[in-house]
């Protein structure tokens, strides 16, 4: 099973680079599984219609969809976290100002949060990453208000208070650190989540632009071809897809269980 992890070693366990044009010939073009290129090389998922090895194309996909998703969901975590706990602290307008903006992102469906903004940004890894993180942060500012609200009310908030520690020392030093557990979670999550979207938006057109490596261009890319037969063009790169989620899916599981003294019970 293809894996995050060797997705970052694709330029150097990759049998090709599948967007160095003086690599590809036409000739190899539509070549079914198992079947041999015409330098002799063998191309164990076969080749798209421009030639590409499909491992190789999978391969570099799954690396910038993994980047997309840390990057994306690193930025919203920074971002949401440093609001929730904020709300949670100040409370007052503050938190009704920051509650509120949540509560209006997380009305809509975020993939028509994501559309709207790259239709407006345009295309590039940089502006996805943009939009996934306008549609992530709300929830790491709602899940560490909760659990920020829960910890202010105990003991060694008030010790901190008495001591007359600053207000960022005590939100950073000493809140954050015990409403971290259910974020890291919610994070790993989210990051298969980033990275079915970004696949989902670039399936449409309006993720990555064709020059960049993406399982949703090359799922797009196979679709027109299910008919005619070559189904290995979209569904090796569907197949790795799910694969990442999955795995992503059942870290986050593991994690949950590790962070919860009631669960390891």
């Amino acid at each position: 099973m293809l894996s995050p992890d060797s997705c970052s070693l694709a330029p150097w366990i990759a049998p090709q680079n599948p967007y160095d044009l003086a690599q590809l010939q036409l000739v190899d073009s539509r070549l079914p599984p198992l079947a041999h290129a015409a330098d002799g090389a063998l191309r164990w998922l076969g080749t798209d219609d421009q030639g590409r090895d499909m491992l190789s194309a999978i391969l570099y996909g799954l690396r910038t969809s993994v980047a997309v998703g840390l990057a994306s969901t690193l930025c919203g975590l920074a971002i949401g976290v440093s609001l929730g706990l904020a709300s949670a602290w100040f409370g007052g307008w503050f938190d009704a100002l920051v509650m509120r903006l949540a509560d209006l992102q997380l009305s809509f469906p975020s993939i028509l949060i994501a559309l709207v903004l790259l239709a407006v940004l345009g295309q590039g890894i940089d502006k996805i990453i943009l939009a996934l993180v306008a549609v992530q942060w709300a929830y790491y500012a709602r899940t560490a208000r909760a659990t920020a609200l829960v910890e202010r009310r105990k003991e060694y908030i008030d010790a901190a208070v008495a001591l007359a520690l600053s207000n960022g020392r005590i939100i950073f030093r000493h809140l954050l650190p015990n409403c971290l557990p259910p974020l890291l979670v919610l994070a790993t999550v989210q990051v298969a989540a980033a990275i079915t979207l970004e696949a989902t938006l670039s399936f449409l057109g309006l993720g990555l632009p064709i020059t960049e490596p993406s399982l949703g261009l090359l799922i797009s890319n196979g679709f027109n071809y299910l008919l005619s037969g070559h189904y290995w063009i979209s569904f090796f790169p569907g197949i790795a897809l799910l694969a990442a989620v999955v795995s992503i899916n059942l870290v986050a599981d593991r994690l949950h269980e590790v962070l919860n003294p009631r669960l390891r019970q």
